[in-house]
């Protein structure tokens, strides 16, 4: 190999490989800043509406990096000549099975969102589900913590919840 087509490699693949990179990033940033802002207008201003918008924007942050690092790391791949196409198959399979696989996973997360985003119940509101009644100590994405009069912890899986009765809401 010569000087030349060193020098015609080096400003080929790394240099494109470098410029997806820098996209990638610049995007991820874009695209946090705006979720930030989003997230800070769309919800009024109180502990509680903050604590709503902490977990809405968690879970847009991780969607959004990985969407942006999974279409880079397919375009490098695509870049360094890798045949993506039996990839992006394979990929599409698994997830499939995994689809199958995580319902119920799948089933907590989306309840967890609904029910931070309608906003049901929060922190420190006295709480009937189900058998168990509380106080909420934490409420994530999968699952929800109440503490009863008792001072047992209960984990409720967020795709479990059917029926809430908030005692700290009269309206």
């Amino acid at each position: 190999m010569d000087s030349k087509e060193v020098l015609a490699w080096f400003l080929g693949q790394p240099v494109k490989i470098a410029i997806v990179i820098v996209f990638a990033l610049i995007t991820r940033a874009i695209l946090s800043r705006a979720v930030n802002r989003l997230t800070k207008h769309a919800i009024s201003s109180s502990s509680r509406s903050d604590q709503r918008a902490a977990t809405v924007s968690r879970l847009l942050h991780g969607a959004i990096s990985g969407t942006v690092w999974i279409i880079a790391l397919i375009t490098i791949l695509a870049i360094a000549g890798v045949n993506v196409g039996p990839l992006l198959a394979s990929a599409g399979i698994l997830g499939v099975a995994l689809g199958f696989g995580a319902q119920t996973l799948v089933k907590d997360y989306i309840s967890g969102i609904f029910l931070i985003l309608e906003d049901q119940f929060g922190l420190g509101d006295e709480v009937e589900i189900g058998a168990i009644r509380g106080t909420v100590i934490d409420v994530a994405l999968r699952v929800t913590q109440v503490r009863d009069s008792d001072g047992r912890l209960w984990y409720i899986r967020n795709g479990e919840i059917l029926n809430v009765a908030n005692h700290n809401r009269k309206n």
